[in-house]
C-alpha cells in the first residue's frame, strides 16, 4: 500500500515529459551551420551503415583465426556472437580478463563486471580494487588503447563489439573448462585475430562480395550529400579503410559518380596518426590502387589520395582551415578529438546506438520509472535532515526502494552493462569523452536532412550544482486538483502519511 500509494503520488511531482525525436542533433557546444562551409566525412558507420550480419562476419572469422593460426581449442567454435551482450565505451583489465563499465569519475559500476560471460559479484570486485575506483595510472592512454603501465583498454569503437564479445566467450571457454590461462596473452591473440579480419582483407572481400546483406541506408546518406552539394558545400572524405572497399560501398550508396560529389578524398588515412604525424606526405592512388610517386603540389578533385599528414600539407594544399569545417565521425577519439583539442575543427559524432536508447526513454515505462527515481532522490535528500525517528523511518524506506530500482534502470537498456550514456546515476566514461570532443551529435547523418544550413544548435543549459533548482525548494507540488504543496509543506505531510500507513 505505502509503494502504490508514492507511486501514484510521485506522477502529479514532475509534468508529463514530451518524446525525443531520434532524428534530433544534439549539442554539446553552440554551432551554427552558417558558419561551416566545409563538410567532412569518415566512411565506416558515418556513410556507409552496417547490418548486425557484419558483427557475426567479424566475430566468426577471427575466432577461426584463433583455432587455425592461434591453436585455440576446437571447441570455441560452439560460440556464435552475441548481438545484445556488449555495449560500446566498455574498459576491460586486460591482467584480470574483466569486461566493465565505468563512469565519468572514474568509477566502476557495480553490477557491469563480466568475467567471461557471468557477472562478478560486488564484494568481489571491491576486493579486488580495494573499492570501485579506477586510478588514473591504469587507466587506458588519450585513444583508449592499454599501452605500458596501462592495464585498461576502453573499446571505443563499433567495430570493437565482436572483439569484446569473442573475449568474453574465449574466457568463458577457459573458465567452464578449467584450463589454466594467461589473460594478457589471451588478450593479444583476440586483438590479433580482430585486426587480421580488417588488414588481411578478410572483411572487405566478404562485404563486397554480398553488398545488399551489409549495407544498410544507403539512400539516407545519398540525400544528404546531394543536398550539401546542391547547396554550394565544399566535401571531403577521410578514412582508414582501403580505396577499393570505400569506392564499391560508395558506388553502392551514391552511384558510380560519387567521386564528383567530394573535393577531396583521402583513404588509408591512419587516423589519429594522420592529424599528427609530419613524416608521411601525400601519395596519389590510380582507380586499381597502385602508388604514385610523384610529388603533390595541389590536391585535385576526382582524385584519391593516402599515406598523408594533416598538420603541415592538408591546411596548406586545402585552405582548410578552423571552425569552417565540420568533420564527422563515429569513433570519438580516432575521428574527433585532436580535430577538436589541435586544430580548431568542429566536430560531429555519429552514434548509432543513440536511436534505440531514445525509443526507451520515450517509452511508458522508462518515464514512470526515472520519474519515480527522481522524485525519491529529491524526497531522501530534503527528509534527511530531520533527525527524529518518524522522518528517518521514511527515508530508510525510500533509500532501500531506490537502491532496488537502480539494477532496473539498467536492465532496461541492456541486461548486462545497461546504456552507453549512463551509469546508474553519472555519466559513463564514454558520455565525458563525447561531451568533450563533439560539438553536436545524432544517430546517423541523416538527421541533417531536417535542418536547414542557417540553423544554429543550442546546448541545453542544465545547472550547475551550485545554481539554483526549480524542484522541490523552489516549486509548487499538485496533489491532483485538490490543492497545492510546498517542498516545506510536504514534508509534514509525508510524516503523516507515513505515521497513518504504519497504523
Amino acid at each position: 500500500i505505502y509503494s502504490k500509494c508514492w507511486t501514484w503520488f510521485c506522477f502529479y511531482l514532475i509534468p508529463d515529459i514530451a518524446s525525443t525525436d531520434p532524428d534530433t542533433i544534439f549539442a554539446n557546444n553552440e554551432i551554427s551551420l552558417r558558419d561551416i562551409e566545409i563538410y567532412g566525412f569518415d566512411y565506416d558507420y558515418t556513410l556507409a551503415f552496417y547490418s548486425k550480419h557484419l558483427h557475426t562476419l567479424i566475430f566468426n572469422i577471427a575466432r577461426d583465426i584463433l583455432i587455425t593460426q592461434h591453436r585455440y581449442p576446437e571447441g570455441l567454435r560452439e560460440y556464435e556472437y552475441i548481438a545484445d551482450f556488449a555495449v560500446r565505451g566498455l574498459h576491460y583489465d586486460v591482467q584480470k580478463a574483466l569486461l566493465m563499465k565505468i563512469d565519468a569519475f572514474h568509477y566502476i559500476q557495480l553490477g557491469t563486471v563480466y568475467r567471461g560471460l557471468n557477472p562478478v559479484p560486488d564484494q568481489e570486485v571491491i576486493a579486488m580494487y580495494e573499492g570501485s575506483h579506477v586510478p588514473l595510472d591504469i587507466m587506458s592512454d588519450f585513444y583508449g588503447k592499454s599501452s605500458q603501465g596501462h592495464t585498461m583498454k576502453q573499446f571505443m569503437d563499433i567495430f570493437s563489439l565482436p572483439e569484446m564479445t569473442l573475449l568474453s566467450c574465449v574466457n568463458d571457454f577457459f573458465m567452464r573448462h578449467n584450463i589454466d590461462y594467461e589473460p594478457v596473452h589471451l588478450y593479444k591473440d583476440v586483438k590479433e585475430a580482430i585486426r587480421d579480419v580488417h588488414v588481411k582483407g578478410i572483411m572487405y572481400r566478404a562485404v563486397e562480395a554480398d553488398i545488399d546483406k551489409y549495407i544498410c541506408y544507403g539512400e539516407e546518406s545519398h540525400a544528404v550529400l546531394k543536398k550539401l552539394s546542391e547547396h554550394g558545400k565544399k566535401m571531403f572524405l577521410i578514412t582508414n579503410s582501403p580505396f577499393d572497399f570505400v569506392n564499391r560501398g560508395m558506388s553502392y550508396i551514391v552511384g558510380k559518380d560519387w567521386r564528383d560529389l567530394f573535393d577531396i578524398v583521402i583513404v588509408q588515412a591512419d587516423k589519429p596518426s594522420f592529424f599528427n604525424d609530419r613524416r608521411k606526405p601525400f601519395r596519389q592512388v590510380t582507380d586499381k590502387g597502385a602508388l604514385l610517386w610523384d610529388r603533390i603540389h595541389k590536391l585535385e578533385k576526382g582524385n584519391i589520395y593516402k599515406q598523408v599528414t594533416y598538420l603541415h600539407h592538408f591546411p596548406a594544399l586545402t585552405g582548410w582551415r578552423g571552425s569552417k569545417v565540420l568533420y564527422f565521425g563515429d569513433h570519438i577519439y580516432s575521428d574527433l578529438a585532436d580535430l577538436t583539442l589541435k586544430h580548431g575543427w568542429r566536430t560531429g559524432a555519429i552514434i548509432p546506438e543513440l536511436r534505440k536508447e531514445i525509443k526507451i526513454m520515450n517509452t511508458e515505462q522508462y518515464v514512470h520509472m526515472t520519474t519515480w527515481l527522481q522524485a525519491l532522490t529529491g524526497l531522501i535528500e530534503q527528509m534527511q535532515v530531520h533527525p527524529d525517528p518518524v522522518s528517518q523511518a521514511v527515508v530508510h524506506e525510500w533509500i532501500k526502494e531506490r537502491e532496488a530500482m537502480k539494477p532496473q534502470t539498467k536492465d532496461i537498456f541492456n541486461a548486462q552493462f545497461g546504456s552507453l550514456f549512463r551509469t546508474y546515476h553519472n555519466p559513463t566514461y564514454f558520455s565525458r569523452r563525447l561531451a568533450r570532443f563533439a560539438d553536436i551529435y545524432m544517430a546517423s547523418i541523416s538527421c541533417l536532412l531536417d535542418y536547414d544550413f542557417k540553423h544554429t544548435f543550442f546546448p541545453r543549459r542544465s545547472p550547475l550544482q551550485h545554481e539554483s533548482t526549480f524542484w522541490p525548494q523552489h516549486r509548487a507540488f499538485f496533489f491532483g486538483d485538490r490543492c497545492t504543496l510546498s517542498g516545506s509543506e510536504i514534508q509534514h505531510w509525508l510524516k503523516v502519511r507515513f505515521v497513518a500507513d504504519q497504523t
